[in-house]
C-alpha cells in the first residue's frame, strides 16, 4: 500500500540508519522499526493512589490544630 506519513527527525534517523546498516529502502527500514514497536510489552500499569481509613475523625477547619492533633498522635 502507498501512503504519505511524517516521520519525527528522531523517527527518521533511526529508520535512515537502518537503512544504511542494512542496505535496505526506506520504506523497508520503516516496516521493521514499525513491527519491533508492535512487538514491544505495553506500558506499565498507571499510576493509582491508595488511600487508607485511619479511622479518626479530625476537624480540618482549622489547620494547625489539626496538624497538631496528627503530631501528638505519631506513631514510632
Amino acid at each position: 500500500m502507498r501512503t504519505t506519513v511524517r516521520l519525527d527527525d528522531d523517527v527518521l534517523a533511526a529508520a535512515e540508519q537502518l537503512r544504511r546498516e542494512r542496505h535496505i529502502g526506506l520504506s523497508e527500514a520503516v516496516n521493521e522499526l514499525a513491527r519491533a514497536g508492535i512487538g514491544r510489552q505495553p506500558a506499565a500499569k498507571p499510576f493509582r493512589q491508595r488511600t487508607h481509613r485511619l479511622r479518626i475523625s479530625i476537624d480540618v477547619s482549622n489547620v494547625a490544630e489539626a496538624i497538631e492533633y496528627l503530631d501528638g498522635n505519631e506513631r514510632t
